[in-house]
């Protein structure tokens, strides 16, 4: 789909019925769920519905118009993120400078929950749309094509994008941290993360960070999951249970800062600190964090500047003017005295 624009919109519903070998209004009949059709030619259109990727136009059903839109569909795992928050008010402050409108949705990390939200927003013939990551489902990628709209995935970099990726290595950022826990003489880490559903980034940084620990021979000492949302609770619970399940943990590495952040006060608790007898690393660079007594170990994200860049990309896809196919937005280790 990169670089290659067909004619956008996709297939109309005289093409449906055209395929079908029935008539408009028998195939809008069909759509509608409505009596009178038989079940062989409900399939028949049905199947073609399929095969053409053909989405209901709700614009020109109700202005009679089948002009594009001003609307930019964005779906993005979770609204109550300080870093999507961030990021979506970056997107929508830019889009809105360009006189487009944002339909937001959220996906929870479910592909499926994606496939459903995006065949919603395309019925409203958005001028383009903006998708967290980049693990879709067949269902995305086939009605995406047949659309043939501007599409931009952000969050983590793909470097084999549908149309336009900005975004930056989770698995890197992971493996950095990894590098630099290590450099501080640690030996015995852990990992504290919280997944409520499906494995967001999150798991991707373990892994990058693992792969750290490996490349020196080790390995975590113990990983605490929990099945929750990231929050300051997840990691001050989180962290209780690693140390008491093993106490010479001498350092842990959380999914981001909210929960590094309940990890140091359940250490404060237990009158340990952060550094000398626990090292604490998180990720992120969440404002949180800018109000503590020590300045946390972390990893700080562009989220403003991501959101531009993704916006702006879209808009000069959409207008037709050359645009890089993937953009690397800026992450910066924090060293902090945390560690």
């Amino acid at each position: 789909m990169a670089g290659s624009r067909g004619k956008r919109g996709g297939s109309t519903l005289a093409e449906v019925a055209n395929a079908a070998g029935v008539s408009k209004m028998t195939a809008s009949r069909v759509l509608r769920n409505t009596s009178g059709s038989t079940e062989e030619t409900r399939d028949r259109v049905m199947r073609e519905v399929r095969r053409l990727g053909y989405v209901p136009n709700r614009i020109a059903a109700a202005f009679g118009s089948d002009q594009i839109s001003t609307l930019v569909g964005v779906c993005v795992p979770r609204l109550k993120s300080d870093l999507f928050g961030s990021v979506l008010d970056s997107i929508n402050q830019t889009l809105s400078n360009f006189g487009y409108q944002t339909m937001i949705g959220t996906h929870e990390q479910s592909p499926e929950a994606e496939e459903a939200w995006l065949r919603a927003i395309l019925a409203w013939r958005p001028a383009g749309v903006i998708l967290s990551g980049h693990t879709h489902t067949r269902g995305t990628i086939e009605i995406l094509r047949a659309q043939s709209i501007p599409v931009v995935e952000v969050w983590n970099l793909n470097t084999s994008p549908l149309d336009i990726s900005v975004g930056f290595n989770h698995f890197d950022c992971g493996h950095e941290m990894g590098r630099f826990v290590l450099s501080k003489g640690h030996q015995n880490i852990a990992y504290v993360g919280a997944e409520a559903g499906a494995a967001g980034m999150g798991k991707v940084r373990q892994e990058g960070f693992k792969a750290a620990l490996s490349d020196s021979g080790k390995d975590f000492v113990t990983e605490e999951v929990l099945v929750d949302r990231p929050n300051f609770y997840a990691g001050f619970y989180g962290t209780e249970n690693v140390l008491n399940r093993i106490s010479k943990v001498d350092a842990i590495y959380y999914q981001d800062d909210t929960m590094a952040v309940g990890g140091l006060f359940y250490c404060k608790s237990k009158g340990l600190k952060a550094a000398g007898d626990v090292g604490i690393a998180g990720w992120g660079g969440m404002e949180i964090a800018s109000v503590l007594p020590e300045r946390l170990t972390t990893t700080t994200v562009t989220t403003q500047a991501l959101g531009k860049t993704a916006a702006e990309s879209l808009v000069a896809r959409i207008r037709g003017e050359p645009v890089q196919d993937i953009t690397v937005a800026a992450t910066r280790l924090v060293p902090g005295n945390t560690v």
